[in-house]
């Protein structure tokens, strides 16, 4: 089981206000949309999946908006596609939290658990939500994996658990053994920037997700 640097880990709340900039800033979101979910967002699925996928944050019009993570954004739209064909989602469309779907094996969360503004955090935001990150990668099983999305996402994992940033370089399709039981695999975000710029093809980030399924599957007991 993966240790995380900070053992004092501060328990995960949506009230959660520890980055002035971010609370301001979700109060604001709501006067405009009062519908909005517009808080610190929770993770989504079963808190002993042995896969565990990072984002960097909640969209304007997606999680923030529905309270789940890459729920009704143009990013969820390949994340959930993918999840289904790789047999981690029982559906292959998140369009609310009462859609009945159901993540297998699996769980989302992000970086940072507040939309920031212009979906740019700042570090200090990511470090200040660090230790929830840390707190989920403590409690995952023995040999789970952990799947980062985006450079920032990756960063935000070996932070987490206290090793050197020089020794875990980001890449699409890296792939690292963080302990003796913890493989993480990293991918370009599923962004509609990315998509539609063919940095990041179906393909690509199909491999990634089939490269977790691969690895999941030799490790049964």
């Amino acid at each position: 089981m993966p240790q995380a640097y900070n053992q004092q880990v501060p328990t995960f709340t949506t009230d959660c206000r520890l980055c002035p900039r971010l609370a301001a800033f979700l109060d604001e979101v709501k006067r405009r949309h009062p519908d909005y979910f517009a808080k610190p967002v929770p993770s989504f699925g079963a808190a002993k999946a042995r896969l565990l996928v990072v984002g960097l944050a909640p969209g304007m019009h997606g999680a923030n908006a529905t309270g789940r993570p890459f729920t009704g954004d143009h990013a969820g739209v390949l994340l959930y596609e993918t999840l289904h064909a790789t047999g981690f989602a029982s559906a292959a469309e998140s369009v609310s939290t009462d859609d009945g779907l159901e993540l297998l094996d699996c769980r989302i969360t992000n970086a940072v658990r507040c939309l920031p503004p212009d979906n740019k955090p700042i570090g200090a935001e990511v470090n200040t939500c660090n230790p929830f990150l840390a707190d989920e990668l403590s409690s995952m099983p023995a040999n789970a994996v952990v799947l980062a999305l985006g450079g920032i996402a990756h960063k935000a994992i070996i932070k987490a658990l206290g090793l050197r940033q020089a020794d875990f370089r980001f890449g699409h399709g890296a792939e690292h053994t963080l302990n003796n039981s913890l493989t993480l695999l990293s991918s370009y975000h599923c962004s509609r920037y990315n998509t539609q710029t063919r940095r990041l093809t179906d393909s690509m980030f199909l491999e990634v997700f089939q490269r977790a399924r691969e690895l999941l599957n030799s490790r049964k007991d």
